[in-house]
């Protein structure tokens, strides 16, 4: 297999899982691809799926002994380039990690130019808006200081409470206020500000791209996030692993969504804000903080336009005159997805790439594949 040829079925991999990685005319995809694994590493991560499994699992379908591929998948880990898994007790499981969210956000501590204005340009390619409304990675959520209590709120959709019981927490730099900065662009908003919990927490700090917090530190954060006009978006699932608190002006997803004439279409948002022009004050500070353009002052008076309003709050948490407020939107809201799991079958489904019964098989699959590995 030619070199190129290794890129190009990797490519095609990642494509088949639920997060996509779709070709561009350019090709830039596979320059991305060169900057981030070697050949060798290429072929391996082909060998990898959505199923956790060991290293002696993935050598007999890789046709390499037992200790090479533990030494080669392990270095994977650490680069970012796969996903590790560690139970107690127990030998290391690997697995597939999707372009985005996963390696790209892996990343972050070793960003250069280049690859940053390889990664803009496929972006156009990469986030698809129709796939992104039909079943989003991320969601939208209130901050905290938004939700009145006559606001009807899911647990889910409270950050507070999603975090509340995790054990395990990491903060993180966020990728895309640091590759902005590393360009010259962006804003001075917090850059550690990546929440991970759980398995994801136990990869982040395995692998030194966060620190361990506890959970004072993480309802800090949360605070932090609404003081500096930050939008909360946890994967979108009713369990999640991960919160990101992002700005218009630097989030790949936000700028992308920013750009469409209709963003509150696109996200996955139980909530729009309301405004009473007649108490507005005329102070501005909305404006300022929305991060959609869905406000505007007319005559001193506030004008909101609904299409463009995502539900994040962060207007009505800091309107002096108590103008503005959240409400339920009307109209019935897509079902949260369970868990991570569930989110990343629906988004398979949706891009035609994975089914039931293509789960089905693959973890059939992976059961023989252990047993056989074991005898």
């Amino acid at each position: 297999m030619t070199t190129t040829d290794c890129y190009s079925k990797l490519a095609l991999h990642l494509d088949n899982l639920p997060g996509g990685f779709p070709s561009s005319e350019s090709g830039v995809e596979l320059r991305i691809l060169k900057r981030l694994f070697t050949p060798e590493e290429a072929e391996l991560a082909t060998h990898l799926t959505l199923i956790p499994e060991t290293s002696r699992v993935v050598a007999r379908r890789a046709k390499i002994t037992s200790k090479e591929a533990a030494r080669r998948l392990e270095d994977m880990s650490r680069k970012g380039l796969i996903f590790r898994l560690a139970p107690k007790g127990k030998p290391p499981e690997y697995m597939a990690a999707q372009f985005v969210i996963g390696i790209w956000e892996y990343h972050v501590n070793d960003l250069d130019p280049g690859l940053i204005r390889d990664m803009e340009e496929y972006a156009a390619t990469l986030f698809n808006h129709e796939a992104w409304k039909k079943a989003p990675q991320l969601r939208t959520i209130p901050v905290q200081r938004s939700i009145t209590p006559q606001l009807e709120v899911m647990s889910y959709e409270k950050a507070e409470e999603l975090v509340w019981n995790k054990k395990e927490a990491v903060v993180a730099p966020c990728i895309c206020r640091r590759e902005r900065r590393i360009m010259g662009e962006g804003c001075k908003k917090p850059e550690e500000s990546c929440l991970v919990f759980g398995m994801g927490a136990d990869y982040y700090l395995h692998n030194g791209f966060g620190r361990a917090i506890d959970r004072q530190e993480v309802l800090d954060i949360l605070k932090r996030a609404d003081k500096a006009g930050l939008v909360l978006q946890p994967g979108n699932s009713k369990k999640i692993v991960n919160i990101c608190c992002c700005c218009g002006c630097c989030c790949g997803i936000l700028r992308n969504i920013k750009l469409h004439p209709r963003p509150a279409d696109l996200v996955s948002s139980a909530f729009s804000a309301e405004a009473d022009a007649e108490s507005c004050n005329g102070c501005g500070l909305c404006v300022k903080r929305c991060q959609m353009d869905a406000l505007r002052l007319e005559g001193e008076k506030v004008v909101l336009d609904t299409s463009r309003c995502i539900g994040c709050g962060l207007c009505v948490s800091t309107c002096p005159a108590k103008s503005l407020k959240l409400v339920r939107k009307p109209e019935p809201q897509p079902e949260i997805p369970s868990n991570v799991i569930e989110s990343a079958i629906r988004l398979g489904r949706t891009r035609g790439k994975l089914k039931t019964a293509d789960m089905i098989k693959m973890q059939l699959k992976s059961k023989i594949d252990r047993l056989l590995a074991i005898r």
